[in-house]
């Protein structure tokens, strides 16, 4: 589903100049001054990472414009229900948790956010640069989009390194100069961009591994701090087990696991939990 009122963003426009930029300085320079273009390598090379920055531009596209999970305006927690165990609740007055803002009540998982002013089914935070939430419906698409990212940004970074190591004798002094220009610049893009996605996704394989959300883990501190307080252990209710987890989010086919594709992700108004003895059956494509 695509969101609606997409508009312009300035930290988007400048994911897309950036990807631009390592592609075009990639390819075309340190591929070329490796291998060249025209070798059985230098196309080898050209293909692998064209492909690697396509995947990285349709997961991005993905994100961006995927709405991340609405909240259906005829929700209704039923709290009778055998199958659905766990029901949250206020964490003053011990309510079940209602949106004053939205109007409804909030499934599990589900919170408000303020920049787009609206419920977002199991959201796990709101990012500026696909200028969306990152929730239930385009959380994987976000993860996709990061490995790739972090791998695209590995891997030229190898290339320009390797391309170091050539020396051209027919470059004047105008094409050195701006060379160089494109080696610093790119360096500093690179480094910095794999030091910052590659924490961010070590953050995300973590929080999956575990089955949480970036919001659920600062609660979950909390909530720990509290059970250790009364003399109790706290278990987070959606961790079933690090491979389970995964396939939760990611899809029960490992083959898959990098395919910006989210048909296995269900309603997102109901989930498994630890006390779930067999998975629960909304939790399958609606």
């Amino acid at each position: 589903m695509k969101r609606k009122g997409v508009g312009f963003s300035l930290p988007v426009a400048v994911v897309i100049l950036v990807i631009g930029f390592i592609y075009f300085s990639t390819v075309f320079t340190f591929i070329d001054r490796w291998f060249s273009l025209t070798s059985s390598p230098g196309i080898a090379n050209a293909a692998a990472f064209t492909a690697l920055a396509l995947m990285c531009v349709y997961s991005y596209s993905i994100a961006v414009f995927r709405d991340p999970g609405r909240v259906p305006i005829s929700y209704m927690p039923d709290v009778e229900d055998q199958q659905s165990p766990v029901h949250e609740i206020k964490r003053k007055g011990g309510d079940l948790r209602y949106c004053q803002k939205c109007s409804h009540f909030k499934p599990p998982r589900a919170h408000h956010c303020r920049v787009c002013k609206r419920c977002v089914l199991r959201m796990d935070h709101h990012c500026i640069w696909i200028n969306n939430c990152v929730g239930h419906t385009n959380y994987k698409v976000f993860f996709v989009f990061v490995v790739y990212a972090v791998t695209a940004c590995v891997y030229s970074l190898v290339l320009l390194v390797g391309s170091l190591t050539v020396e051209s004798q027919d470059e004047d002094e105008e094409m050195g100069s701006y060379l160089r220009t494109i080696y610093v610049v790119s360096s500093f893009v690179l480094i910095s961009l794999s030091i910052a996605l590659g924490v961010l996704l070590v953050w995300h394989i973590y929080l999956s591994l575990q089955n949480k959300t970036t919001i659920e883990y600062h609660e979950g501190v909390r909530a720990m701090w509290l059970a250790e307080k009364g003399g109790q252990v706290y278990k987070h209710p959606y961790d079933i087990g690090a491979y389970e987890n995964l396939t939760l989010i990611l899809g029960p086919n490992v083959l898959s696991w990098l395919c910006p594709t989210s048909r296995h992700i269900g309603s997102g108004l109901r989930f498994r939990t630890a006390f779930d003895s067999v998975p629960v059956s909304s939790e399958s494509k609606p």
